[in-house]
Parts: structure tokens; sequence; C-alpha cells
């Protein structure tokens, strides 16, 4: 027995849709925003503590954002303002021994760097990087409330 187009077609569409929106189907938002590595490197309750300041087990925007500004300050060894494209090749875990090596190595990568360089001008400013590592955040705090606890962190280094 044929079934007819239509509701073949119906149903594909309805088994598509579904599919799509499943959590293994949905793509971790911020795996696309950097790279694998970079991603995997920050998605970590090992780099969640690490920017949990205060110990209270979640990480505020505030926390976010003097993490990124110890980050960037780190790869600004000589203090102009920006960070061109040897300097950060030239990133090692020592410069940020305040991370996780995983975090270090992901962020290191030229595949980042024509990431972050909004502008295409071969350098990272640094309101390019405060920028962009902000997105991140943003794409982290689903629920909107200016923290990311556990949750957020494991749901999304498990890209459910």
């Amino acid at each position: 027995m044929k079934l007819p187009t239509t509701i073949v077609t119906t149903a594909l569409a309805i088994v598509v849709a579904a599919l799509a929106c499943s959590p293994e189907a949905v793509a971790d938002d911020t795996a696309s925003f950097a790279t694998g590595g970079f991603a995997s490197g920050l998605r970590t309750m090992d780099m969640m503590h690490k920017m949990d300041t205060n110990g209270d087990g979640m990480v505020s925007r505030d926390e976010w954002t003097a993490f990124q500004e110890r980050t960037f300050a780190a790869l600004d060894k000589d203090k102009r303002g920006y960070i061109d494209e040897k300097q950060f090749a030239a990133l090692s875990t020592d410069n940020l021994a305040f991370a996780t090596a995983a975090y270090a190595r992901g962020l290191g990568t030229k595949e980042m760097f024509m990431k972050i360089d909004a502008n295409g001008d071969g350098k990272i400013s640094h309101d390019e990087f405060i920028k962009y590592m902000q997105m991140g955040f943003d794409m982290m705090d689903k629920s909107k409330k200016g923290m990311l606890g556990p949750t957020d962190w494991i749901l999304h280094s498990t890209g459910q």
C-alpha cells in the first residue's frame, strides 16, 4: 500500500523537526562561536572553579570579565593595548598559568585569533577580546540571570 506523497512529506518534516530539537542534534552555541579545542578547554569544571574567585559555586559576569581581563593582560606582554598574531602564536601554558592548560592550548590557535580579530586587521584590541569573550558568557547564560552555575557548565560541556 502506497501512502500519499503529502502524508510522507509531512511525516518526514515532523521527524526532521523533532531531530533538530533534540539535545544531541542541537549544536552547542559556544562550540560554534569558538573552535572545538577552545570550547572544550573553556567548558570544564576546573575552569569554572578558576573563575569563581569568591568561591560561591557560581561565576558572575564580573568574575568572568575579570578573568578575561587577566587573560588579555597576560597576552599583551608589551602593554600596547593589542595582541598581534606573533604574540598570540607565542601563547603558552606558562603565560596563562592561572588557567587550565586545555584552555590555553585551545585559545592559542590561529583559528581562534581569526575569530577574535573581528575587524580582520591582524591585531586583537582589548575591546575586541573582551567583547568576544563576553559572547561566550552570554551563550552559556541561557537563563539570562547574569550568573553561571555548575549546571550551565556541565550542560555546555556535554553539549546537552
